[in-house]
């Protein structure tokens, strides 16, 4: 008789599930307390900025774990050598620890990629359990909320777990790793949305400032992405000095070989070593990015500045968000690429994301059916 097949083992699996929740129910405890007695859209609203700086940290621990070389620490997925946790795992990591001591699978790695997974499926718990309240509230006689952003986000969040499990099992593909990082920054915007659908603060802007909050959101996402790629591809220390570049302005570059997205980690799209040339332009067109993006923040900041009123803080915490980033990016370049200035790099981009975001649902023109339930004093959220 031949042997039978051994079917998938789950345990790995509900392991992880079984942490998220676990987490997850630490800060729904908390939330339960607090919001108790509170109207549907006050806990919406107070919910969503849960959610959202509880996933602005999860995008500070998944750039953590990329940077610290951890992406690899539990080679499989969702589990670790086919256990929920390193201590199963234990042998088997051992084994590959003391043979390449400095290689992608040690012990503390490992539990830092475990701790990504772990945190991510509680994120992934707390976005249903966000869906399941928005359905719950649009179904009210008022309809004064509605659930369409917050099933966009639990789809959004269901794609971000699949890029994550891209991004072990292809090995660190530069590509998937870049999308999995414009997802983290997408997740917060969506979050942040939702926050400000459920208790709209909108104020007036001139038409030719709010094209210029859309060009430079626009610029925003292009920086991002040129940020990832030059991440993904370990491409930070191609420039070791500034305002030169290997002591020169215009240094040798390989454009081609550079963005040619579809090629695994270090090899070309026909499977040779990435030439040296093609980090370096990787690295000088985020640096020429830059260039382009902090003076059009700078612009924007200045003309929110003469819009006065709440403009004007707006202003200056767009202002705090150009030093933050400039900061931080020369930190990277000059010092080596330390984990801190890395990390704080990331933190920089997320919440530009987010003020960007916010700025743009605030200053929304608002429809005149809309404008008119709100005279006659219908409460007024989006969907």
């Amino acid at each position: 008789m031949s042997a039978a097949v051994a079917a998938y083992d789950l345990t790995p699996a509900l392991g992880v599930i079984g942490a998220g929740v676990l987490l997850a129910g630490l800060p729904l405890l908390w939330f339960g307390r607090r919001q108790r007695g509170a109207g549907p859209a006050a806990r919406l609203h107070a919910f969503a900025l849960l959610v959202l700086v509880l996933s602005f940290d999860l995008v500070l621990l998944g750039a953590f774990t990329r940077l610290s070389d951890s992406g690899l620490g539990c080679p499989d997925w969702p589990g670790c050598y086919g256990h929920a946790t390193p201590i199963g795992a234990s042998a088997p990591i051992a084994s590959a620890e003391a043979a390449i001591p400095t290689g992608a699978v040690t012990l503390t790695k490992a539990w830092i990629e475990m701790t990504h997974r772990y945190a991510a499926t509680a994120i992934g718990v707390l976005v249903l359990v966000l869906a399941g309240l928005a359905l719950h509230a649009s179904r009210r006689p008022d309809r004064a909320v509605g659930a369409r952003w917050a099933l966009l986000t639990l789809v959004w969040i269901c794609v971000q777990g699949a890029f994550g499990a891209l991004t072990v099992t292809m090995r660190l593909y530069p590509a998937i790793v870049t999308l999995h990082l414009l997802g983290g920054m997408g997740l917060l915007a969506l979050l942040a949305v939702q926050a400000e659908s459920y208790a709209p603060r909108r104020f007036a802007v001139t038409r030719g400032l709010r094209l210029g909050l859309i060009v430079v959101a626009g610029l925003t996402v292009v920086q991002v992405a040129l940020g990832g790629w030059v991440s993904s591809n370990y491409a930070v220390l191609a420039c070791s000095d500034f305002p030169t570049c290997q002591g020169a302005w215009w240094p040798e570059m390989d454009l081609a070989q550079g963005f040619v997205l579809r090629r695994h980690l270090g090899s070309t799209g026909d499977a040779r070593f990435l030439p040296f040339a093609a980090l370096t332009a990787i690295h000088m067109a985020h640096r020429l990015g830059a260039l382009v993006i902090l003076p059009a923040l700078a612009l924007f900041a200045w003309r929110l500045h003469l819009a006065g009123g709440e403009a004007r803080r707006w202003a200056l915490a767009i202002v705090a968000l150009i030093a933050w980033q400039a900061a931080s990016g020369l930190g990277n370049v000059l010092f080596g690429w330390p984990l801190a200035a890395a990390v704080a790099h990331t933190a920089g981009a997320a919440a530009l994301v987010v003020a960007l975001t916010v700025l743009l649902v605030r200053s929304a023109p608002v429809p005149a059916a809309r404008s008119s339930r709100d005279a006659g004093g219908a409460p007024a959220l989006a969907s």
